[in-house]
């Protein structure tokens, strides 16, 4: 095809020369010289050259079923240079096609979003397919501009991903419009060949340096059916290397200045003196020189610098595995051997290693190198911050860090999709002009002479609707005040108006878009859960709307109001406010960003909770249903404790949610329960309860008791297809716990992490809490105290691994179970921050006492209920 662009010998000739004028960058024989390179300027008529690119016309790419797609220029010109003059739009699919050779290849999309003729720059909804894989789905191009951080560039767009084609195979690219309003377009479009295993994993290669997950020793291997999207791609120091000093392949190398949270030294850059030493493992064209002759460090602090990490946080779409490639070379003429540097580091505050010796890895200066890393991020919100953390070691000779390149790629899941959801509305009024901008796009559709007669046609309207409303408000008033006086149905208060903020429905729709199901955060019996904005959209909040028409529903919206309006503690969840309004019965609560407590134990992709993470957090849901049973004006009894109503919030402190169905407990001092009908959840119900429908708050340390199970176990409390002993996790503990062989049912994933005498003082607190007699249970004031004891036993033995790690001995305890006996290598980084803040002094006992029951559970001696 004439049309297609191929980098000609004269170009190639130039293209070098203008490497050349670069004293940093790589002037080796083999630097990259791709098979395919294609730069199209999409909806351009014409061909053109910028400073590192020829753009060709899109016109002999366009599939022939693209026939309804416009070429158009914007109506504000794009200052930057590149294929942003014009693009192709369309309210209907349309479809690029390229044939290729078989190999890896970037794709790369270039947005430029704002308005073009009869395409206004909010409508801007669709998604991209390339081959099998979905790059974007639903993708509003207008919310990810203004979501970018980068002023100078806010309306440009730059998506890169890696894909491999088959033998045979051709590649589509189509772009398809979300909905019949909305358009789909495209400025740029460039497809570049790249090395065969330059991010893929060479299948042949048997070796230590495969990409490797966080926390484990055990590789990952990046297949090339996998596709990729760059996520980020960094260099240490403030300035960027362009995409025509790269190795061949345009890839643009961004500073890494703006993700650190951390002082760091700046960046120190080596001259060109020292000439680069490539191997086979990495190769020259793995990045340009300039890359590994530019460090990132602590600096000449000395010993303080081992109190310190630096730190880089990367925001990153949740649900999803991420590949991070660290890029390394000695250049220090101080280092000359092995064990002088060494450091630590964390992925998101899991040890990816704690032996990072560049000059071990390479036995020489000037070697580059590179080490991979997988880590998985948790699927419970939109948007999460994924952690690189680097720490000197404490035997290091020369106590800092070092790092030269960062790189980060998202991997495709098992949908073969690489779609993540847009950026939150920044406000309420972004919603309001998007609704706006439909009517607009709409309208601006129709011919002059029927628009005029639209302006009329809703001038008189607007009359009428004002007038309207003013006689609907008082209505709705009159209503609103008669549906406030309604009776619950069970004879008691009133819906508690003076209790917390009520609510309009409109500000309902407007923080939620309208209920849009994007905006769907989780789904339960009650209803779905939104995350929602307000205050003009500063706050994010989690909007629980109940099911129209539950009669049941209106009894638990109404208890839940009158519980939480009373309650503030650290470990419950707040309520801000509610609405009861066309017929809408809506919940409005602090957001948890992590999610439920179970999202977080079994039955998700999310990484596994570290056991003093999960003992925290036992601690924290220990503490807030104490206060529900002391700290009140009466005894609250929750009646529905699970690890689905333990959230989780954005420092992974955990709060009691859902108090739908809690109840007043005992009101006067001869009455030792409640008698009522039974309520709560399968599996976690108190069987004595259950049997007589008399509540106590030892019914709700029942169910926290098989909240620990599940803890320890990373089980559900009741699996229907396993043999019959395994069925329920409370008989199944019991029978192991009597046996004294209760570490054979805990969790794989906490293998090594957990101290022998922490397992077993756990352990008795859970069976404690499961006694059949309720009076036998412990309060959960001794439950607290228990856990709290428990987490210190376990930080004390990991206070031990660290004196060993810093020591350089090893680490062994001769009554340390068989799954007990792996080396404790989940050091997690607080261990040198110091960051955990935790209060472990309120449970001193020594680590020798042994936990008897008259000794820690004080309500056995008096079995009276309270």
């Amino acid at each position: 095809m004439d049309t297609t662009y191929r980098q000609s010998a004269s170009g190639t000739i130039l293209l070098l020369l203008q490497f050349w004028c670069f004293s940093f960058l790589s002037i080796a024989e083999d630097i990259y010289d791709p098979t395919e390179l294609f730069s199209i300027s999409c909806g351009s008529s014409t061909n053109f050259s910028t400073l590192d690119r020829n753009w060709t016309a899109d016109i002999h790419f366009l599939s022939p079923s693209s026939h309804l797609s416009f070429a158009a220029r914007p109506l504000t010109p794009c200052t930057e240079q590149g294929p942003y003059t014009h693009a192709r739009l369309s309210h209907s699919p349309f479809t690029y096609s390229f044939h290729l050779t078989p190999g890896p290849k970037f794709i790369r999309l270039f947005f430029y979003s704002t308005s073009y003729q009869n395409f206004n720059r909010p409508q801007a909804c669709f998604s991209v397919k390339a081959g099998p894989y979905t790059l974007l789905q639903g993708f509003n191009a207008s919310l990810n501009a203004d979501a970018d951080d980068d002023p100078s560039n806010s309306d440009i767009l730059f998506r890169e991903y890696c894909i491999n084609l088959q033998e045979g195979e051709k590649l589509n690219i189509t772009f398809i419009p979300s909905t019949t309003d909305s358009y789909a377009f495209i400025n740029g479009i460039e497809i570049v060949s790249m090395p065969p295993y330059l991010y893929y994993t060479d299948p042949d290669d048997n070796s230590s340096e495969q990409p490797q997950y966080v926390g484990t020793t055990t590789p990952y291997v990046i297949e090339n059916k996998f596709a990729l999207q760059t996520m980020y791609r960094l260099k240490a120091g403030d300035h960027t290397i362009s995409s025509s000093e790269d190795t061949g392949m345009l890839r643009t190398w961004d500073t890494d200045s703006k993700y650190l949270d951390t002082p760091s030294a700046e960046s120190y850059e080596f001259t060109a003196t020292t000439k680069l030493s490539f191997t086979k493992k990495t190769p020259n064209y793995t990045a340009p020189d300039q890359v590994f002759q530019s460090v990132r460090n602590m600096g000449m602090n000395g010993s303080n610098n081992i109190k310190n990490n630096i730190t880089w946080h990367f925001t990153v779409d949740s649900g999803f595995t991420y590949l991070l490639r660290l890029y390394f070379c000695e250049l220090n003429p101080r280092i000359d051997d092995a064990g002088l540097l060494r450091f630590i580091i964390f992925i998101q505050d899991q040890l990816a290693t704690d032996w990072a010796d560049v000059f071990l890895w390479t036995k020489n200066w000037g070697v580059p190198v590179v080490r991979e890393y997988v880590v998985i991020m948790p699927e419970n919100q939109k948007k999460v911050n994924l952690s690189l953390k680097m720490h000197p070691h404490p035997r290091s000779v020369i106590s800092d860090i070092q790092i030269n390149a960062i790189e980060i790629f998202k991997i495709s899941n098992n949908k073969d999709s690489l779609a993540g959801p847009n950026p939150d509305p920044s406000t309420q009024t972004a919603v309001v002009n998007h609704q706006d901008s439909n009517k607009k796009s709409r309208a601006s559709k129709k011919t002059l002479g029927a628009v005029t007669g639209s302006v009329f046609g809703v001038l008189l309207l607007t009359l009428f609707i004002v007038a309207f409303f003013l006689v609907k408000r008082k209505k709705n008033i009159a209503v609103e005040s008669k549906k406030h006086r309604t009776s619950r149905g069970d004879g008691s208060s009133s819906l508690p108006t003076n209790l917390c903020r009520h609510f309009s429905i409109a500000e309902i729709r407007a923080a939620t878009n309208n209920f849009d199901k994007l905006f769907v955060v989780g789904v339960g019996g009650f209803g779905d859960v939104y995350k929602g904005y307000i205050e003009d959209g500063s706050i994010p909040v989690a909007i629980k709307r109940l099911k129209p028409g539950s009669q049941q529903g209106l009894n638990e919206f109404v208890n839940e109001i009158e519980m939480l309006s009373q309650l503030r503690h650290l470990h419950l969840v707040s309520l801000i406010g509610y609405c009861y309004e066309s017929n809408e019965m809506i919940l409005v609560y602090d957001f948890m960003d992590h999610g439920t407590l179970r999202d977080h134990l079994y039955g998700a992709d999310n990484p596994p909770l570290s056991w003093n993470q999960r003992l925290q957090i036992c601690v924290g849901a220990a503490r807030g249903l104490h206060y529900l049973h002391t700290g009140a004006k009466q005894m609250i009894i929750h009646r529905d404790v699970k690890s689905t109503n333990i959230l989780l919030d954005e420092k992974w402190v955990a709060k009691v949610s859902d108090f739908g169905l809690s109840r007043i407990g005992p009101t006067g001092p001869s009455m030792t329960h409640v008698s009522t009908q039974v309520k709560g959840s399968v599996g976690y119900l108190d069987p004595e309860y259950y049997k007589r429908q008399r509540l106590t708050e030892k019914s709700d340390v029942y169910s926290y008791g098989v909240v620990l199970l599940e803890v320890l176990c990373g089980r559900q409390p009741l699996l229907r297809m396993v043999e019959k002993p395994q069925v329920s996790l409370v008989d199944w503990a019991k029978h192991w716990y009597e046996k004294g062989s209760l570490g054979e049912i805990v969790d794989p994933a906490l293998k090594g992490q957990i101290a022998p005498q922490c397992l077993r003082k756990f352990g008795e607190v859970a069976v404690s809490c499961l006694l059949e007699d309720g009076t036998q249970r412990p309060s959960m004031n001794d439950v607290v105290g228990v856990l709290e004891f428990v987490l210190q036993l376990q930080l004390q033995d990991s206070a031990n691994v660290n004196a060993v790690l810093e020591s350089g001995g090893d680490y062994e305890d001769s009554g340390t179970e068989n799954m007990f006996s792996s080396s404790h290598s989940s050091v997690h980084v607080s261990d040198y921050s110091n960051s955990s803040g935790l209060n472990t002094a309120s449970y001193g006992r020594k680590e020798s006492d042994s936990l008897l029951p008259e000794l820690v559970f004080s309500e056995i001696k008096d079995p009276k209920g309270r």
